[in-house]
């Protein structure tokens, strides 16, 4: 599935077109990786303060340029604003375990909405997640480990397209959202960096 999103100056006018680009860090070398008992917060402080360094104030508000809010997996293979054709400022990105459509991603996309301008939702869910492995006994596990019960559910899924499409039904039905017309889902495909688009039917 390929997509287009408008390109933009920073002036906010489109300009062109740009075809979205799937891509994922798996092949990319692991220059500076940190070794088993490293500190990997000092190397992320010692990158900020190089990226301080050079750092300008691009002059943006809160407000995504192109109106569009990602619901997607955590996983560290998706690089989403390279997968995207995504600039600074162009959107919302709200991740999670699985991509999947909790109370709390509801709660940060009403106020990307209400307070925040957007109009668009793209749920992504992707190949070979880990919640395809786990079950919902996760959470029995846990409270044999720790003697608490976890309040939240697993969200473990089997059918990845099946919970795309469970999630933007909670999307299209959820009572805080305004906007709920274009709403779409996909399935990244870890191995060739492709969408597929998921029939909400």
């Amino acid at each position: 599935m390929t997509l287009f999103f408008p390109s933009h100056g920073r002036t906010g006018t489109a300009v062109t077109s740009t075809v979205m680009v799937m891509t994922t860090s798996a092949s990319v070398p692991t220059e500076g990786a940190i070794s088993p008992g490293g500190r990997v917060t000092d190397r992320l402080v010692d990158a900020n303060e190089r990226y301080a360094a050079a750092f300008t104030d691009p002059g943006m508000d809160a407000r995504p340029v192109l109106h569009v809010a990602v619901v997607a997996c955590m996983d560290a293979r998706l690089d989403l604003h390279a997968a995207l054709g995504l600039e600074l400022g162009d959107c919302h990105t709200i991740r999670n375990a699985g991509g999947v459509v909790t109370d709390d991603v509801i709660r940060s996309l009403t106020i990307s909405q209400h307070k925040l301008g957007t109009r668009s939702i793209v749920l992504i869910h992707h190949t070979g997640c880990g919640l395809e492995a786990i079950t919902e006994d996760f959470r029995t596990e846990l409270e044999m480990e720790v003697g608490q019960r976890p309040a939240w559910a697993v969200e473990a899924f089997r059918d990845v397209d099946q919970d795309v499409r469970q999630s933007m039904q909670r999307v299209r039905t959820s009572p805080f959202l305004v906007h709920t017309d274009d709403v779409r889902g996909f399935v990244f495909d870890v191995k060739t960096g492709l969408l597929r688009e998921i029939d909400p039917a």
